[in-house]
């Protein structure tokens, strides 16, 4: 069976993965991009975006193990848009004509919508389902590969305590938010089901892989 993953999910010293208030202005609210600076400055997030620089140390190779493998994704509404996104017929997520997930996508909302292709592979396809409910989706559109739980924090929450995630990469972030939507909240011994690495690089980050035991 295909694995569910998490990948380069950053959160602050105080477990927050979002700001607040989101916004279309603010997609991560007060937090702005201080969650994802570190991401920014790797070769990885620069090739994505056809430059040549960038580094290519441990922060790059964390990140670049974001892509392959996976043939789907899950995220949440928050995820796809900005609150009140659900209200406007024409938004078809934050990222332009073409996407850079290149797989099915399946956002979780409690208000579907049809299914919108896009250039690149990608198709969002809109589900009011359980989280075992949308990796079953997930996993027979991902045709063997991976399915990735991209997040928000509320997504990959449900999914933690559902027992349904494989391998989760948590960067910690040298930051306080102080408000916003955490990660950990009501997931108490988490660590007595995963094997935990914790590697700290030069910029400042931990990253924290899970590995689920016995699977």
């Amino acid at each position: 069976m295909s694995l569910a993953r998490v990948h380069n999910f950053s959160i602050s010293l105080d477990g927050f993965a979002t700001g607040e208030p989101q916004s279309l202005e603010a997609p991560f609210g007060h937090a702005g991009q201080r969650l994802h600076e570190w991401m920014f400055a790797t070769q990885h997030w620069h090739r994505m975006n056809d430059s040549p620089a960038g580094s290519t140390g441990a922060d790059n190779a964390f990140a670049a193990r974001h892509e392959p493998g996976i043939g789907a994704e899950i995220m949440g509404a928050g995820k796809f848009g900005p609150p009140g996104w659900q209200d406007d017929p024409g938004w078809r997520g934050w990222w332009g004509p073409n996407p850079p997930f290149h797989t099915p996508t399946f956002v979780l909302t409690h208000r579907p919508r049809t299914s919108i292709p896009m250039e690149g592979g990608t198709t969002f396809h809109f589900l009011d389902a359980t989280p075992g409910e949308a990796l079953e989706q997930a996993r027979a559109a991902a045709d063997g590969l991976d399915v990735r739980i991209g997040g928000g924090p509320t997504v990959v929450r449900d999914y933690l305590a559902a027992g349904l995630v494989d391998h989760l990469h948590v960067v910690q972030v040298p930051i306080l938010l102080g408000r916003g939507v955490r990660l950990w909240d009501g997931l108490e011994a988490l660590e007595d089901r995963y094997d935990i690495e914790a590697v700290s690089t030069p910029s400042g980050v931990t990253h924290l892989t899970f590995t689920a035991r016995g699977r």
